[in-house]
């Protein structure tokens, strides 16, 4: 049987998440870290993990010790009673109230106090696995904790487990570099500090876990532990589990070619609904999801639209099963006046040539300069479509319908057309 490890990044327990509507702030406790503990732990037992590890940061502050305690020590119990066995190391938010509250929670390891490297070897089922970790000593550590620092490697998969910046040299929270890590003759690394999680290799993972929770809009994305199996001395599989009870996304509704400001409300739904359409497939999926929007492209209904979004109530939206809480947190608006194509074909410049060849598509089918750019356009396309990842497709029979040719051409013009108007528009 593999040995699975599930590695949790900052988790920041005591912390609420912040620009919740009223309608959810009853919910910020289960929004927030504590309920993303209850999520990882419960997801543990049902999926038989056999080690959990946190990569710091584990708590907020210092005067979070009672909640922190009543949540970290449920959880720990609930693992331990499923045979699942947890280590951590302290990071610079809880370099004081993580050891003591591991001196209270049996069965709760912290590994490296004082800043002293410290290893421990698992086995379990045949399958070995070292462990390697560091925990913050002070609040501020401005040396690396790798410098001259040689590590005997134990049996089985060797792993580190650090709480640090990684190559921001002069950082007070324990700086080190990618260099440091590589070198160091571990087969990898799970690091806490940023909130953003890196893409972990599967035969050398090192890298950033992010953090276990979404707490503001300045997280966007999947937010959650690593699930990573271990057989016979490698990884087998390394997944992202997106957990966070918590959801926030930054999302641009393009409004080109609406017709009345009322059309903005179906281009956020249908918007929302395709972004619902995924999370809502997730295994535990988010209780809530915030929205900043970003309005987009071409419409000279700018000002409508922005006085018909200050009308409405965006805080509870209703989406796709309706399970999930969707809000918007802040509408942006990013749009341009709509295209005067004749106008923008006057141009002398290479957006007034692209105006001019999607004028000519605009024309009669019998058109003859409408006809040779469809034909010429054919022959380039056709050398692009012999490439491998187009091959499951059915491009001889699309490329041989002028009208899906013209049609390609037309869509992909106004679209580039649109973005060199914006950055012309831009740099004035």
């Amino acid at each position: 049987m593999p040995l699975k490890l599930l590695a949790v990044g900052d988790l920041h327990l005591g912390r609420v998440p912040t620009r919740l509507p009223e309608e959810l702030v009853h919910q910020v406790r289960k929004l927030g870290p504590a309920g993303a503990l209850q999520r990882i732990v419960d997801t543990a037992i049902k999926n038989d993990i056999h080690v959990v590890v946190l990569a710091g940061d584990v708590v907020e502050e210092e005067n979070d010790f009672f909640e922190a305690y009543r949540q970290l020590s449920a959880g720990v119990k609930r693992l331990l009673e499923n045979n699942i066995r947890v280590f951590a190391v302290a990071g610079n938010h809880d370099v004081q109230i993580l050891p003591r509250l591991a001196d209270h929670i049996e069965g709760f390891c912290l590994l490296g106090r004082e800043g002293q490297w410290q290893q421990e070897t698992l086995e379990i089922d045949s399958e070995i696995v070292t462990l390697h970790g560091w925990s913050f000593p002070h609040r501020v550590v401005k040396d690396s904790p790798l410098t001259g620092q040689h590590f005997k490697r134990g049996s089985g998969f060797n792993l580190g487990l650090l709480h640090c910046d990684r190559d921001q040299a002069g950082s007070p929270y324990a700086p080190v570099s990618t260099r440091e890590l590589e070198s160091a003759g571990l087969d990898g690394w799970l690091l806490g500090h940023i909130h953003t999680p890196d893409k972990l290799s599967f035969d050398h993972p090192v890298g950033y876990l992010g953090s276990a929770v979404a707490l503001d809009p300045g997280h966007p994305g999947a937010r959650g532990p690593w699930l990573i199996t271990i057989q016979g001395g490698r990884i087998l599989s390394n997944e992202h589990w997106a957990l966070s009870p918590l959801h926030w996304d930054h999302m641009a509704v393009d409004l080109t070619g609406i017709e009345i400001a009322e059309d903005a409300r179906d281009r956020l739904l249908n918007s929302i609904n395709d972004l619902d359409s995924l999370i809502s497939d997730r295994p535990q999926p988010p209780g809530a999801v915030g929205l900043r929007i970003t309005f987009i492209g071409r419409t000279d209904l700018r000002n409508s639209v922005e006085k018909l979004m200050a009308t409405e109530n965006l805080n509870d939206l209703y989406a796709g099963n309706s399970r999930i809480h969707y809000f918007v947190e802040r509408t942006l608006y990013a749009t341009h006046p709509e295209l005067d194509m004749s106008s923008s074909a006057q141009r002398a410049d290479p957006p007034g040539l692209l105006a001019r060849q999607i004028l000519i598509l605009e024309r009669d089918s019998a058109d003859p300069e409408r006809r040779f750019l469809i034909q010429e356009s054919r022959h380039f396309l056709a050398e692009r479509a012999k490439k491998p990842q187009w091959q499951p497709l059915d491009t001889d029979g699309l490329l041989s319908d002028d009208e899906t040719v013209a049609n390609w051409l037309h869509n992909a013009g106004l679209k580039a057309l649109n973005q060199l108007l914006s950055q012309s528009e831009a740099a004035k």
